[in-house]
């Protein structure tokens, strides 16, 4: 099996080249296009003049990271295709932003998220969101430079800190020339660039093992295909309950709070647009997570005889598609540049939505309310502020290599901070009673709440009986273990990580990790948290006598439910209208026949 550099040839290294070079062409583009009549709000917003398929293609891409495209195959090989039920949360995310968030966030026009905040509570409530979402993005976007960089620089010996601060640089470049416009378009080219990248995995491998059916028969006995899970038990890592509840909660976060993607579909060019976009965004993250499922289970039916991280051949989960590339692509010139470029489009489009999001919010809640600078000054330093983030990305870089397994890592990034935010939020739009003081008390116990939780499961994390990793072996290696291999912590094999040592006791063990629950519940406690304390906190300090804007809380004239409704009342009622004239007229033009004690009049009239 292979992981040498020396199987790139020139090539893959073409491929990579195009693909960063048409990035920044795009930034260039919309530097020169907008170069005398641009403006703050257009380079934060595009203008407001996007259509729905470039921002639908951009919304799909901002979150479908490099993490996506590393650990969710890997996160299948390990756990298995139960996985695949986040694609169920889609669907009711979509919904539900696009029925509660939306119409309000659209009709106030605001340019960040979090200018809602102070609109609906107090400033000092829209400073504190505003400092979490920037801490959180850094955060997550340095986790998002170095996931591809590190995977790539094992797997191929491409140059890892080479590989990081081209990421940020590149983003940089086009985010700071071309703006939100730049953003969008490039996202669009990059998730076309993220699908062939999968493809070619997934086809080649579908021709090496003979059809499709040995792979899906390989899962099968593997215990890869494991969707009748319906356990209850929050303690468990993946069940039906945990990935819809927990991912539900999670991705309403993201698309309900999260300047990077409120910012996208605030910019299409009306509501109708916004929503479309949003819809047209769910089939694209399905598409996504259908590829990612396939490739994990790809990634088993090649190595269930010889996983290659037990065996020491990579140093984490992150780094097995990388490596299943080089072993059935190498000799395939360009498809493994291919593969890579599809992992650097990934992370490019994610961190150039978090600098563009990070500029945002940066220019709206905390220059632009105590300055009074004109459109010119005020576009020079939204240009500022994305090449500073960049850099200050590429220094965040530098922590992720801390964080361990990646897909979680993110997750837990996304729930700590999203979770009290989506509370907060909830609050302001659904609760009409709800006061300054409960929002703002309300999202401090709900940080509290996630902070706990999250320390609690670094300190304690869960045992094998709660994440139930599935069996590897490596019974099928050709090779011995030595010095040279580089070993890690090698998952559980034989006997069953499900078992207990004898005279053991499970109900002492899951005592012990009570506190422990399933990672994507982390943004579920925090909003409970957030919106119950927010409630009580609101009805406690006479909420239920204050009056709010009725614009800054959802009315039932702006839910797409009310005005499919409506549509269809007054098709009926135009179509009884119309059935009733057609009637009289009929009464008009034609003698009517009473019957009446047995004989029949006519009259006329």
């Amino acid at each position: 099996m292979s992981g040498n550099s020396d199987l790139l040839a020139a090539a893959d290294y073409v491929v990579f080249a195009v693909v960063l070079l048409v990035s920044a062409g795009i930034g260039f583009y919309y530097a020169w296009k907008s170069r005398s009549h641009g403006t703050s709000r257009d380079f934060l917003t595009g203008g407001r003049k996007l259509s729905a398929l470039p921002v639908s293609l951009s919304l799909t891409a901002s979150f479908m990271s490099s993490v996506t495209v590393l650990s969710n195959p890997a996160e299948v090989y390990h756990y298995g295709a139960i996985f695949g039920y986040l694609c169920i949360t889609y669907v009711i995310t979509v919904v539900f932003i696009s029925e509660v968030f939306l119409p309000v966030f659209y009709r106030l026009a605001i340019n960040s998220t979090y200018e809602y905040l102070e609109l609906r509570f107090n400033r000092a409530t829209r400073l504190m969101g505003t400092m979490i979402f920037c801490i959180n993005a850094l955060l997550y976007t340095g986790l998002i430079i170095y996931a591809p960089a590190l995977a790539l620089n094992q797997v191929t010996g491409m140059n890892l800190w080479g590989g990081i601060i081209s990421t940020a640089m590149l983003c940089t470049l086009y985010c700071t020339l071309g703006g939100l416009k730049a953003v969008v378009w490039t996202d669009a080219v990059q998730i076309g660039i993220m699908f062939a990248g999968y493809m070619s995995v997934i086809i080649k491998s579908v021709i090496l093992k003979g059809g499709i059916s040995t792979i899906l028969s390989d899962a099968q006995e593997g215990g890869r295909i494991n969707f009748m899970d319906f356990d209850i038990n929050p303690l468990r890592r993946h069940t039906f309950w945990t990935l819809v509840i927990g991912g539900t909660f999670g991705w309403s976060s993201v698309y309900g709070t999260n300047q990077a993607q409120v910012q996208r579909y605030n910019s299409c060019k009306s509501v109708t647009n916004a929503r479309l976009a949003l819809f047209i965004n769910a089939l694209g993250l399905t598409c996504t997570l259908t590829s990612s499922v396939l490739s994990g289970l790809c990634i088993y039916s090649f190595y269930k005889d010889c996983d290659p991280w037990t065996a020491g051949q990579v140093s984490s989960p992150d780094q097995l598609l990388p490596y299943l590339v080089m072993d059935i692509l190498a000799d395939h010139r360009g498809l493994p540049g291919l593969f890579f470029a599809a992992v650097y489009s990934a992370s490019l489009s994610t961190v150039s939505s978090s600098i563009s999001a990070l500029a945002a919010v940066t220019v709206e809640d905390l220059i632009k309310p105590c300055t009074n600078l004109s459109e010119k000054k005020l576009l020079l330093i939204s240009k500022g502020l994305s090449l500073f983030f960049g850099v200050v990305c590429i220094a965040m870089a530098g922590l992720a290599s801390l964080m361990g397994h990646m897909m979680q890592a993110a997750s837990v990034i996304l729930g700590l901070s999203g979770g009290p935010l989506l509370g907060l939020f909830s609050l302001g739009v659904l609760c009409p009673f709800a006061n300054s003081k409960g929002g703002l008390l309300g999202l401090v116990a709900g940080l509290a709440a996630s902070l706990c939780v999250t320390i609690g499961a670094l300190i304690s994390p869960s045992p094998p009986e709660m994440t139930r990793p599935l069996s590897l072996s490596t019974e099928g290696c050709n090779f011995t273990s030595g010095s040279s291999l580089n070993w890690t912590t090698a998952l559980p094999t034989e006997p069953s990580p499900l078992t207990t040592t004898p005279g053991q006791n499970t109900d002492d063990i899951r005592s012990l990790y009570w506190h422990t629950p399933s990672y994507l519940y982390f943004v579920v406690i925090g909003c409970l948290t957030s919106v119950i304390v927010g409630v009580i906190i609101s009805l406690l300090t006479g909420g239920l006598r204050e009056t709010v804007d009725p614009r800054l809380t959802l009315m039932k004239e702006d839910t797409l439910s009310y005005q499919l409704f409506k549509l269809v009342k007054d098709r009926v009622t135009r179509r009884t209208e119309k059935v009733d004239r057609s009637k009289q007229e009929d009464k008009d033009t034609n003698p009517t026949h009473v019957k009446f004690n047995n004989s029949v009049c006519v009259s006329a009239f």
